[in-house]
């Protein structure tokens, strides 16, 4: 067999594979394995995610696997207040527990609840949650009204249904936190399916109990390392920086070929996301494409400031923060597990990736360590700077996950999981469960290896 991506979905189906006496060879077209997680390396054998990184107790294959690893999670730290830049002045009509402003018109709060209208938001909130309860989770296709929901994009959805300005603040930040995307860009049904298929929207959104509560430590790109192991002590073999160019069918085998020469299997399975799968030239040709006109790049920056310690502790904070303003539209704490040094992660999605990633990198780490220093003025300088730029990634094309535009779900959904002759497909994105998260991937990956188990 022939493995196509060497990320949690395409390792997990090698091993299983291989792990059976079936002959794998899996081909990567980065230098390393891990597809969309990545590993820095903060301070001496102390890391930090890059990519990739939460889960929580329901997903349940990925806690199975990282066990079966021998690794180990470690809670994710939100003790303390929250910080929000929203530039309303603070709470109104009741939107929370709105401390003092600080430095650029931010507030501190205790808990999560933005300073904001609480009715607006409520009202925001269940309203995402009846669309998500109405989604079919296994075929979003044939959800009722399915074709209206994913002709219309979310974008256009908050302008119908969000008469409030706060809820109509609010909502862009939420849609890039929970998946990265620009309303503009996707399918009300993809919004609704994106909810559904991660646990609802409160689980998503949750840190303790919720699918943010923990993270691998050591970093989730130790998952892809282990299983790389486990792949060549199996017998399999694993070529990295070979970027497939085609899959070609013919009496009975697939050829898989790359810049460096040609692989010929029983059959293959293709674990990159859309667009990349789109890309690869099949013989013969597949009858629905992977991707469509509308399909986006996950919208995803993710950046690190490190400091010797995480100094906002000490001030009663979380590290955690929601801005309406860039290039930070969100922050969190994720200081590895003893203890140092501190790292104060930030999230650039949505419209906004596009433009910060377009920035010099002086101007990046300028941009970011001032509006950083203005939500925790405590901040010293930072002793370290990594920014990780998803979007112009060439070997994923976005992060967390593709990007369903409007149309997308009827005219891909159907075919995503369907076999092309002896080609599987694999990746987070063809997981009605838990797509676009590591659970996801491994469920697809699982799934590939059975279906190939099973001729």
């Amino acid at each position: 067999m022939v493995v196509v991506g060497a990320g949690p979905a395409g390792l997990t189906a090698a091993v299983e594979l291989a792990e059976r006496d079936v002959r794998v060879t899996v081909l990567e077209a980065r230098e390393r394995v891990g597809g969309r997680t990545r590993g820095i390396e903060v301070a001496p054998g102390r890391w930090i995610d890059a990519g990739a990184a939460y889960l929580g107790d329901r997903h349940t294959e990925l806690h199975a696997l990282l066990a079966a690893c021998d690794l180990k999670t470690a809670p994710t730290e939100m003790t303390g207040a929250a910080r929000f830049a929203l530039g309303t002045g603070g709470a109104e009509d009741g939107g929370g527990d709105a401390g003092s402003a600080g430095d650029g018109g931010a507030v501190t709060v205790e808990g999560r609840f933005p300073p904001l209208n609480a009715v607006a938001l409520g009202d925001l909130f269940e309203q995402l949650e009846e669309l998500a309860a109405a989604v079919r989770p296994d075929a979003p296709w044939l959800t009722p009204d399915a074709e209206r929901l994913d002709a219309l994009t979310a974008a256009d959805w908050a302008e119908r249904q969000l008469p409030h300005p706060d809820a109509r603040l609010f909502f862009p930040l939420f849609l890039g936190e929970m998946m990265a995307a620009d309303p503009a860009k996707v399918s009300v049904l993809h919004m609704a399916f994106y909810l559904r298929s991660g646990g609802g929207l409160r689980y998503l959104n949750a840190f303790a109990g919720g699918a943010q509560q923990d993270r691998v430590a050591g970093g989730a790109h130790r998952l892809c390392e282990r299983l790389a192991r486990r792949l060549l002590a199996a017998g399999g073999v694993l070529r990295t920086a070979e970027p497939v160019l085609s899959v070609e069918q013919s009496d009975g085998e697939v050829t898989v070929r790359t810049p460096e020469g040609s692989y010929r299997a029983q059959a293959a399975v293709v674990a990159v996301p859309p667009l990349l799968a789109d890309a690869i030239e099949y013989r013969p040709g597949l009858p629905v494409r992977r991707a469509g006109a509308r399909t986006g790049r996950g919208c995803a920056v993710k950046l690190h400031l490190v400091f010797p310690e995480p100094v906002w502790r000490a001030h009663g904070l979380s590290g955690w923060s929601v801005n309406a303003a860039g290039p930070l539209l969100s922050t969190v704490d994720d200081t590895p597990p003893e203890g140092s040094p501190g790292v104060l992660t930030g999230f650039v999605t949505g419209a906004e990736a596009h433009r910060f990633a377009a920035l010099p990198p002086a101007e990046q780490r300028a941009a970011a360590v001032a509006q950083a220093r203005r939500l925790f003025p405590v901040l010293p300088e930072p002793v370290g700077f990594h920014v990780t730029d998803w979007v112009n990634e060439p070997w994923s094309r976005g992060c967390y996950a593709a990007l369903f535009g409007p149309g997308d779900w009827l005219a891909l959904g159907p075919t995503l999981t369907a076999p092309h002759g002896r080609v599987r497909f694999a990746g987070t994105e063809t997981s009605t469960e838990f797509f676009g998260l590591l659970e996801g991937a491994v469920r697809s990956g699982r799934r590939a290896a059975a279906e190939l188990l099973s001729l």
